[in-house]
């Protein structure tokens, strides 16, 4: 078993993790040449699942650590660029961001790699994203009073809209694409990338209503509505608010509009620059897509909608949490 890892050098835990990840269920999901693991009730890449697991046993948090928690294509792009601003906007305005210059992945890099670096954090910068869902963050995190947690989520048919379309740009060139009717079946059965969605998001959600002063749930589609209202609740929430002279000299809305996707997405280092200089899938402008609230009409199927929407209802359903279901405006 793999309980003991934190008691082990880093080339014997990554040994003993790889090692239990040979053993578990495997499911091609929207491809075959980088197939899924299931890990407690998720499917995820072994990538991504060998950092989750090592950082459950091993990470070791600071007071004042804010782990930025999403799906995938469901506005974590927007969370890092919003978060990073607000913690940096004392060392750099508007007009020197290193958002201007670097991408949202490498100013706030995810916790992939955690089993060679374990300290993910960038210098000065207490941000630390990841995908895991909420019951397999590090042990030390969900035991910690000092951590805070932000979760963006978002209507779960943009999200697979978003998600299915950076899947196609991200394939290797040589391999063919899921159709999206094979890719929609999967995503109703729990199985793509960090599936089932429903049960990612409600776990968030659940831990939301029980420790709301330790877990912030945010909707994709409200803080498109009204962006300065909830750009100013989560700064507030992860302890840098702005200042009554902040707000009125404008300092909320430079900073949405230096992270809007209008902005970022026109900026020559995501149109160019790359995740990885030696991936040529991990272009950044791939994590520029559309970001519009109800682009799923565009490409799917009034049944598929339904389908969909009758499922999270479904799986929401007694919860307290909803999405606006159906009208285009969620």
């Amino acid at each position: 078993m793999i309980a003991d890892i934190e008691e082990l050098s880093s080339a014997e835990a990554i040994e003993r993790v790889v090692e239990f990840m040979s053993t578990l269920p495997t499911e091609n999901g929207w491809n075959s040449f980088q197939p899924l693991r299931l890990y407690e009730g998720f499917w995820t890449f072994p990538h991504f699942l060998e950092s989750i697991i090592l950082a459950q046993h091993r990470f070791k948090p600071k007071p004042g650590d804010i782990f930025l928690c999403s799906a995938p294509k469901s506005g974590t792009t927007w969370l890092k660029a919003l978060s990073f601003a607000i913690v940096t906007r004392n060392l750099y305005d508007t007009s020197n961001s290193p958002l201007l210059t670097k991408g949202p992945h490498h100013c706030v890099p995810n916790m992939v790699g955690f089993e060679y670096k374990p300290d993910v954090r960038q210098p000065g910068i207490p941000l630390i994203p990841t995908h895991a869902p909420y019951h397999c963050l590090p042990k030390s995190v969900l035991g910690s009073d000092d951590v805070k947690v932000v979760y963006i989520c978002r209507d779960p048919k943009d999200a697979f809209v978003s998600m299915f379309h950076f899947a196609a740009n991200r394939r290797p060139k040589e391999n063919e694409h899921i159709a999206i009717e094979e890719a929609f079946e999967l995503f109703c059965l729990g199985r793509s990338v960090f599936g089932p969605a429903w049960d990612h998001i409600l776990g968030y959600w659940k831990a939301s209503q029980e420790r709301p002063e330790k877990v912030m749930f945010l909707k994709y589609e409200e803080l498109m509505n009204d962006s300065e209202l909830y750009v100013k609740k989560l700064a507030e929430f992860i302890g840098y608010p702005f200042s009554f002279e902040e707000e009125q000299g404008g300092v909320v809305k430079k900073l949405i509009d230096l992270c809007s996707f209008e902005n970022l997405s026109n900026l020559d280092v995501n149109k160019t620059g790359k995740r990885h200089e030696d991936d040529d899938e991990a272009t950044n402008k791939t994590f520029f897509i559309k970001g519009k609230v109800g682009d799923w009409q565009n490409h799917l199927t009034p049944e598929m909608a339904n389908r969909l929407d009758n499922i999270v209802e479904q799986k929401l359903s007694g919860t307290g949490l909803s999405f606006e279901l159906n009208n285009g405006s969620s």
